[in-house]
């Protein structure tokens, strides 16, 4: 049984259908049609819910994509749909906003906006244009356009907005999901197809011993794509996102420490403050939806060559903490893959937490996402240099790619083309010659192999220059 909080009622589900999505559950279940369906691949946000949890003792409100989030997943949560916002008869401020700057035409994508507007309402004091467009990146409108929906934003999230119910319930709602947080562990069992829920590490491990063949759950948001696009069947999955051990950040003299089930947004922070690119390229990184259902270890995890993360990890030297039962070890991430969708992992065996290394002030590194929009979408080439340059000379290199092999990779060949040379154009294009020798990429629909190379090479030209001239600098760039 799982048990989570639907607005304000307390649900109890049983038997239910574990590959059963949170937009179906509420649209067929919970008689909830309001939250829409429009792409089932977590790309428009018309299925955008949001969903409230304790965090360090406070209620914690985030946007969700009902499509990707499995009904498992709300264990010890609140669950809100955009039907929960009218109260006594009166809309909600933000649902008021958007009457008044006319931000609905057809109104098929509104519940989503109107959902991730609350969520932006209830994390900020007073939004400010970049934090509207950062909330409402993945959301599409095809008929108003943005700038009334854009206007609502400012209007909603003004200093002086009322409170409203749920600030009324806090206080109550907070005492419900600790009552639920202390639950033992919960399981979701239709007869056919199981969702098992640990709470602790040491039952996580025993769980996945005894059932190496189940389907690790951490965001889903693409393990979820199986089910909504591909229409398979995922007969057993184990849940991590409320393992506590997987869940946090911890900060070392020497590394950063990250749970492998620690949200994507929530990896932001530290990974910014250690190393600004890689700050950037997580807010390009998909949508917020997705940052805040997505998880730094299941990008590493699904071991896609054109995940965002692993180059940039990769480049910076990082650490995978895998446990089995109750033994453990640490692999280099670039060690970690080793054919396309093919990792070291063992049978029963799963990625504890992350080791990045602390940023070194002799080291420059920088990160570049290529890809035909510039949010919300899947890189081209994505790449990450990081070179340790003393008195004009090239001490070391870890330069790695991601979209240019069947796995990310370092660049080995045009590390060494680097290596003991002169910070030099001439060194550069050398470098860049080798780069011909590391990859051999593939043509598909979002590049072709010509175009890979050539972009691959101009980064590393940008990447000098840029160390050459700061003062043009322009990271994470997209090109068209």
């Amino acid at each position: 049984m799982i048990q989570f909080l639907l607005n304000q009622t307390l649900r109890h589900e049983h038997n239910l259908d574990p590959n059963l999505t949170v937009l179906d559950y509420l649209r067929n279940h919970a008689g909830k049609p309001g939250t829409k369906e429009g792409c089932a691949s977590g790309d428009c946000g018309a299925c955008t819910v949001v969903v409230g949890e304790l965090h360090e003792g406070a209620l914690r409100y985030r946007s969700l994509n009902a499509c990707l989030t499995f009904v498992s997943a709300l264990q010890g949560k609140q669950l809100l749909s955009v039907e929960d916002l009218k109260h006594q008869g009166q809309l909600h401020s933000v649902q008021q906003a958007m009457v008044d700057c006319h931000g609905s035409q057809c109104g098929f994508c509104t519940p989503g906006f109107v959902m991730s507007l609350f969520a932006l309402q209830k994390n900020t004091c007073q939004a400010d244009a970049g934090q509207a467009h950062e909330a409402l990146a993945g959301n599409l409108c095809r008929c108003t356009g943005y700038r009334p929906i854009l206007a609502a934003a400012e209007q909603a999230c003004a200093p002086q907005r009322p409170a409203d119910q749920f600030d009324a319930a806090q206080a109550q709602t907070i005492a419900r999901l600790q009552a639920l947080a202390t639950s033992a562990s919960a399981e979701l069992n239709d007869g056919h197809k199981r969702c098992l829920v640990p709470t602790h590490l040491a039952e996580l491990a025993e769980l996945y011993s005894a059932h190496p063949e189940a389907r690790l759950l951490a965001g889903g948001t693409d393990l979820a794509l199986e089910v909504t696009q591909q229409h398979r069947e995922l007969p057993l999955m184990i849940y991590l996102g409320n393992v506590a051990e997987l869940n946090g950040i911890e900060v070392f003299a020497d590394r950063v420490e990250i749970g492998a089930a620690t949200p994507l947004t929530d990896c932001y922070s530290a990974l910014n403050a250690e190393y600004p690119d890689f700050g950037a390229l997580l807010q390009r990184f998909a949508s917020l939806q997705i940052r805040n259902q997505g998880t730094l270890g299941g990008n590493i995890g699904n071991a896609s060559p054109i995940g965002d993360s692993p180059p940039l990890l990769i480049a910076l030297g990082a650490q995978v903490r895998l446990r089995q039962g109750a033994n453990t070890r640490t692999v280099a991430l670039q060690d970690y893959f080793i054919d396309y969708r093919i990792t070291v992992r063992q049978p029963g065996e799963f990625i504890e937490k992350v080791i990045v290394p602390r940023a070194d002030p002799a080291r420059a590194f920088r990160a570049y996402k290529v890809s035909k929009r510039l949010d919300d979408d899947i890189s081209a080439v994505c790449a990450a240099f990081n070179l340790h340059i003393e008195q004009g000379i090239v001490r070391d290199a870890r330069i790695a790619f991601g979209g240019m092999a069947a796995t990310p990779k370092r660049a080995k060949a045009c590390e060494a083309a680097l290596l003991g040379q002169p910070w030099a154009q001439a060194s550069i294009e050398r470098a860049c010659a080798a780069l011909a020798a590391d990859f051999t990429p593939l043509s598909d629909f979002r590049a072709s192999k010509a175009y890979r190379l050539l972009t691959a090479q101009n980064l590393l030209r940008k990447y000098f220059i840029e160390l050459q001239t700061p003062h043009v600098q322009t990271r994470v760039s997209a090109y068209v």
